[in-house]
């Protein structure tokens, strides 16, 4: 298209466009364009978590080297600060208050049940604590780089497995010391931890949206997990204080030892502890243990990924 200027010169309009009268939604869908930053699909954000697999994994071990590189001991805290905890608890409540009556096989196995309980509660608490602050705590990664968001708190309980299996190495020690001999039902350590790392993932993830939002959250958590502690029967045998001591009823007592934290200590001192027999654990607790892991780790990961736009903005 041209048309004559004033004076006399030829001026040549640009030609008509195909793109012409598309509206910008449609010119964006025409060349393939999204929004930057968008939520992904479910099926899509899993395959971007799978291809980023090798960072999740470096990520944690890079963060387990770091989190004691200050002090002098260096990484024996991974293991001395579990064990410190049991040695206060063994003190306060193995001696002082007697909780060592009704452990399974006698008050001798008191301290390989203590310790087992101290190790499996700490995995899930320290996962649950990190997974608060994964987001909050990183905001400087999360805005400086595009990656899918759940790699973080996936990352923190893949740190806290890590950390567990040196303190496995110890309480090897500490059982064989206490006259536990190794037997075929110590190869269930590896369902048992498997079941229990997808619950704490599922947990670490829904921490980790409600804290990025409430930093708060972060400081109100120890004293959650306290409660849940004394609730789960670390220090003691929880159904035998309930039944005992506190007068409950059987189907309570039983109820209150299918919460995830005491289904999985128990599972793991049933394992590990010859004494311990199936009428020691919670009714059908192998499928509790299972809907646990199944119910937070799918719940978790889709409620943390329906918030993957927001993470890092505002």
């Amino acid at each position: 298209m041209s048309e004559s200027t004033h004076d006399g010169a030829v001026a040549v309009g640009p030609r008509p466009s195909a793109d012409d009268g598309l509206t910008p939604a449609e010119l964006a869908a025409k060349y393939g364009l999204t929004v930057s930053g968008a939520r992904p699909s479910l099926p899509s954000y899993v395959r971007q978590l799978w291809s980023r697999r090798h960072f999740i994994l470096t990520f944690s071990r890079a963060k387990l080297h770091a989190q004691y590189s200050q002090a002098k001991l260096g990484q024996l805290w991974q293991v001395m600060t579990p064990l410190l905890n049991a040695a206060v608890y063994f003190l306060i409540f193995g001696v002082i208050l007697g909780a060592r009556e009704g452990v399974p096989g006698g008050g001798h196995n008191y301290i390989p049940f203590l310790v087992i309980g101290v190790f499996v509660f700490t995995f899930t608490q320290q996962s649950v604590l990190s997974g608060v602050r994964s987001i909050s705590g990183n905001l400087g990664l999360v805005r400086a780089l595009h990656f899918p968001r759940a790699s973080l708190p996936i990352s923190f309980s893949l740190q806290q497995l890590q950390q567990l299996m040196y303190s496995m190495i110890v309480l090897l020690v500490i059982l064989l010391g206490f006259g536990q001999r190794p037997a075929w039902s110590w190869l269930l350590i590896v369902p048992i931890l498997t079941l229990q790392f997808v619950f704490n993932t599922g947990l670490a993830l829904m921490m980790a949206r409600l804290g990025s939002k409430t930093p708060d959250l972060a400081q109100l958590m120890p004293f959650i997990l306290r409660t849940w502690m004394y609730g789960s029967g670390v220090m003691f045998p929880l159904h035998h204080m309930l039944t005992e001591r506190a007068g409950a009823s059987e189907g309570l007592a039983d109820l209150v030892a299918m919460n995830p934290a005491a289904v999985y200590m128990d599972l793991m001192r049933y394992s590990l502890i010859d004494a311990y027999s199936i009428t020691d654990l919670p009714p059908h607790v192998w499928w509790i243990a299972v809907g646990w892991a199944l119910l937070f780790g799918i719940a978790g990961f889709i409620y943390f990924w329906r918030a993957e736009e927001r993470y890092g903005r505002g």
